[in-house]
Protein backbone atom coordinates (compact mmCIF):
# COMPACT_ATOMS: atom_id res chain seq x y z
CA UNK A 1 0.00 0.00 0.00
CA UNK A 2 1.55 3.31 -1.04
CA UNK A 3 1.25 6.58 0.92
CA UNK A 4 -1.85 7.74 -0.96
CA UNK A 5 -3.60 4.42 -0.38
CA UNK A 6 -2.72 4.50 3.34
CA UNK A 7 -4.03 8.05 3.61
CA UNK A 8 -7.27 7.15 1.83
CA UNK A 9 -7.72 4.13 4.12
CA UNK A 10 -7.21 6.36 7.18
CA UNK A 11 -9.64 8.99 5.86
CA UNK A 12 -12.28 6.48 4.75
CA UNK A 13 -14.67 6.96 7.72
CA UNK A 14 -14.60 10.75 7.20
CA UNK A 15 -15.07 10.38 3.44
CA UNK A 16 -18.15 8.21 4.07
CA UNK A 17 -19.68 10.74 6.47
CA UNK A 18 -19.06 13.71 4.21
CA UNK A 19 -20.10 12.12 0.93
CA UNK A 20 -23.44 10.60 1.94
CA UNK A 21 -25.31 13.66 0.72
CA UNK A 22 -23.09 14.26 -2.31
CA UNK A 23 -25.00 14.16 -5.59
CA UNK A 24 -25.23 10.56 -6.72
CA UNK A 25 -22.89 9.04 -4.12
CA UNK A 26 -25.66 8.23 -1.64
CA UNK A 27 -28.25 7.38 -4.28
CA UNK A 28 -30.54 4.39 -3.86
CA UNK A 29 -32.75 3.17 -6.70
CA UNK A 30 -35.11 0.27 -6.14
CA UNK A 31 -37.21 -2.04 -8.26
CA UNK A 32 -40.40 -1.36 -6.30
CA UNK A 33 -42.55 -3.48 -8.64
CA UNK A 34 -40.06 -6.35 -8.67
CA UNK A 35 -39.94 -6.31 -12.47
CA UNK A 36 -38.41 -9.52 -13.78
CA UNK A 37 -35.45 -9.49 -16.17
CA UNK A 38 -35.86 -10.00 -19.90
CA UNK A 39 -32.56 -11.87 -20.16
CA UNK A 40 -31.88 -14.28 -17.29
CA UNK A 41 -29.22 -13.23 -14.79
CA UNK A 42 -28.28 -16.89 -14.58
CA UNK A 43 -27.17 -16.97 -18.21
CA UNK A 44 -24.29 -14.60 -17.42
CA UNK A 45 -20.67 -15.73 -17.18
CA UNK A 46 -17.56 -13.87 -16.09
CA UNK A 47 -13.85 -14.58 -16.10
CA UNK A 48 -12.17 -14.04 -12.75
CA UNK A 49 -8.82 -12.31 -12.54
CA UNK A 50 -7.22 -15.75 -12.06
CA UNK A 51 -8.68 -16.91 -15.39
CA UNK A 52 -11.38 -19.17 -13.93
CA UNK A 53 -14.90 -18.90 -15.32
CA UNK A 54 -17.88 -18.22 -13.07
CA UNK A 55 -21.30 -19.33 -14.36
CA UNK A 56 -23.99 -17.27 -12.67
CA UNK A 57 -26.32 -20.27 -12.56
CA UNK A 58 -24.46 -21.26 -9.39
CA UNK A 59 -25.98 -18.23 -7.62
CA UNK A 60 -29.59 -19.46 -7.76
CA UNK A 61 -31.23 -19.12 -4.33
CA UNK A 62 -28.60 -16.58 -3.19
CA UNK A 63 -28.54 -12.81 -3.20
CA UNK A 64 -25.68 -11.36 -5.27
CA UNK A 65 -23.98 -8.00 -4.67
CA UNK A 66 -21.99 -6.72 -7.67
CA UNK A 67 -19.56 -3.87 -7.00
CA UNK A 68 -17.26 -1.89 -9.30
CA UNK A 69 -13.99 -1.42 -7.43
CA UNK A 70 -10.73 0.54 -7.55
CA UNK A 71 -7.53 0.51 -5.50
CA UNK A 72 -6.88 4.27 -5.32
CA UNK A 73 -10.29 5.65 -4.35
CA UNK A 74 -11.61 7.27 -1.19
CA UNK A 75 -14.07 4.36 -0.99
CA UNK A 76 -11.42 1.62 -1.29
CA UNK A 77 -11.91 0.92 2.44
CA UNK A 78 -15.16 -0.75 1.44
CA UNK A 79 -13.13 -3.80 0.43
CA UNK A 80 -12.86 -4.56 4.18
CA UNK A 81 -16.62 -4.16 4.65
CA UNK A 82 -17.39 -6.33 1.63
CA UNK A 83 -15.08 -9.03 3.00
CA UNK A 84 -16.90 -8.86 6.36
CA UNK A 85 -20.21 -9.38 4.53
CA UNK A 86 -18.72 -12.26 2.56
CA UNK A 87 -17.72 -13.95 5.82
CA UNK A 88 -20.98 -13.15 7.64
CA UNK A 89 -23.38 -14.45 4.97
CA UNK A 90 -21.48 -17.26 3.19
CA UNK A 91 -24.59 -19.25 2.27
CA UNK A 92 -27.03 -16.36 1.64
CA UNK A 93 -24.90 -13.86 -0.30
CA UNK A 94 -22.36 -13.87 -3.11
CA UNK A 95 -20.19 -10.79 -3.64
CA UNK A 96 -18.33 -10.11 -6.88
CA UNK A 97 -15.89 -7.23 -7.39
CA UNK A 98 -15.35 -5.69 -10.81
CA UNK A 99 -12.08 -3.72 -10.85
CA UNK A 100 -12.35 -0.87 -13.33
CA UNK A 101 -10.37 2.22 -14.26
CA UNK A 102 -13.41 4.18 -15.43
CA UNK A 103 -13.21 7.00 -12.88
CA UNK A 104 -10.19 9.35 -12.85
CA UNK A 105 -7.52 6.67 -13.31
CA UNK A 106 -8.10 5.12 -9.87
CA UNK A 107 -7.35 1.54 -10.91
CA UNK A 108 -4.09 1.47 -12.86
CA UNK A 109 -2.91 -1.97 -11.80
CA UNK A 110 -3.15 -5.18 -13.82
CA UNK A 111 -5.15 -8.20 -12.64
CA UNK A 112 -2.28 -9.72 -10.64
CA UNK A 113 -1.45 -6.42 -8.92
CA UNK A 114 -5.11 -5.81 -8.06
CA UNK A 115 -5.54 -9.33 -6.62
CA UNK A 116 -2.39 -8.97 -4.51
CA UNK A 117 -3.43 -5.51 -3.27
CA UNK A 118 -6.89 -6.74 -2.26
CA UNK A 119 -5.63 -9.90 -0.56
CA UNK A 120 -2.69 -8.29 1.26
CA UNK A 121 -4.46 -5.16 2.51
CA UNK A 122 -8.06 -6.29 2.98
CA UNK A 123 -7.97 -10.12 3.06
CA UNK A 124 -10.35 -10.27 0.09
CA UNK A 125 -11.43 -13.82 -0.69
CA UNK A 126 -14.60 -13.12 -2.71
CA UNK A 127 -14.29 -13.35 -6.52
CA UNK A 128 -12.85 -10.48 -8.55
CA UNK A 129 -13.50 -10.17 -12.26
CA UNK A 130 -10.77 -9.44 -14.74
CA UNK A 131 -10.28 -5.68 -14.98
CA UNK A 132 -12.89 -4.26 -17.34
CA UNK A 133 -15.19 -1.33 -18.10
CA UNK A 134 -18.38 -0.88 -16.09
CA UNK A 135 -19.61 2.29 -17.82
CA UNK A 136 -21.57 2.32 -21.09
CA UNK A 137 -18.53 2.49 -23.37
CA UNK A 138 -17.04 0.18 -25.99
CA UNK A 139 -15.94 -2.94 -24.17
CA UNK A 140 -18.39 -2.61 -21.27
CA UNK A 141 -18.37 -5.86 -19.29
CA UNK A 142 -21.34 -8.06 -20.30
CA UNK A 143 -22.46 -8.29 -16.65
CA UNK A 144 -22.59 -4.48 -16.51
CA UNK A 145 -24.46 -4.41 -19.81
CA UNK A 146 -27.08 -6.54 -18.06
CA UNK A 147 -27.07 -4.35 -14.92
CA UNK A 148 -27.38 -1.04 -16.81
CA UNK A 149 -29.74 -1.83 -19.68
CA UNK A 150 -33.46 -2.16 -19.01
CA UNK A 151 -33.89 -4.26 -22.16
CA UNK A 152 -31.84 -6.91 -20.33
CA UNK A 153 -32.56 -6.48 -16.59
CA UNK A 154 -36.18 -5.34 -17.06
CA UNK A 155 -36.13 -1.87 -15.53
CA UNK A 156 -32.78 -0.19 -14.76
CA UNK A 157 -30.64 1.95 -17.10
CA UNK A 158 -28.55 3.61 -14.37
CA UNK A 159 -24.80 3.07 -14.69
CA UNK A 160 -22.38 3.45 -11.74
CA UNK A 161 -21.96 7.04 -10.53
CA UNK A 162 -18.49 6.27 -9.12
CA UNK A 163 -16.29 3.46 -7.81
CA UNK A 164 -17.92 1.13 -5.27
CA UNK A 165 -21.43 1.51 -6.62
CA UNK A 166 -23.43 -1.60 -5.80
CA UNK A 167 -26.15 -3.61 -7.55
CA UNK A 168 -28.18 -6.18 -5.62
CA UNK A 169 -29.81 -9.17 -7.30
CA UNK A 170 -32.21 -11.33 -5.30
CA UNK A 171 -32.45 -15.12 -4.92
CA UNK A 172 -34.56 -15.36 -8.08
CA UNK A 173 -32.20 -13.43 -10.35
CA UNK A 174 -34.17 -10.14 -10.17
CA UNK A 175 -32.20 -6.88 -9.99
CA UNK A 176 -33.71 -5.19 -6.93
CA UNK A 177 -31.46 -2.22 -6.08
CA UNK A 178 -28.73 0.20 -7.03
CA UNK A 179 -26.75 1.69 -4.12
CA UNK A 180 -24.33 4.58 -4.62
CA UNK A 181 -20.73 4.62 -3.41
CA UNK A 182 -21.51 6.35 -0.11
CA UNK A 183 -23.94 3.62 0.93
CA UNK A 184 -21.88 1.37 3.20
CA UNK A 185 -22.00 -2.37 2.50
CA UNK A 186 -22.53 -2.78 6.26
CA UNK A 187 -25.15 -0.04 6.53
CA UNK A 188 -28.82 -0.54 7.33
CA UNK A 189 -29.94 0.19 3.76
CA UNK A 190 -28.25 -2.91 2.38
CA UNK A 191 -28.56 -4.89 5.59
CA UNK A 192 -32.36 -4.82 5.63
CA UNK A 193 -32.43 -6.06 2.03
CA UNK A 194 -30.14 -8.97 2.90
CA UNK A 195 -32.49 -10.00 5.70
CA UNK A 196 -35.56 -9.78 3.48
CA UNK A 197 -36.88 -13.02 2.04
Amino acid sequence: MDFKQKLLKFLYPLIMRLSKSTEGKGKIISNEKRIEPIISFYDLVLTQNNGQKVNFGQFKNKKVLLVNTASNCGYTGQYAELQQMHEKFPTKLAIIGFPANDFKEQEKGDDDEIAQFCQTNFGVSFPLSKKSHVLKVDGQHPVYQWLTQSDQNGWNDHEPDWNFSKYLVDENGVLTHYFGSAVSPLGEEIGKELLRG
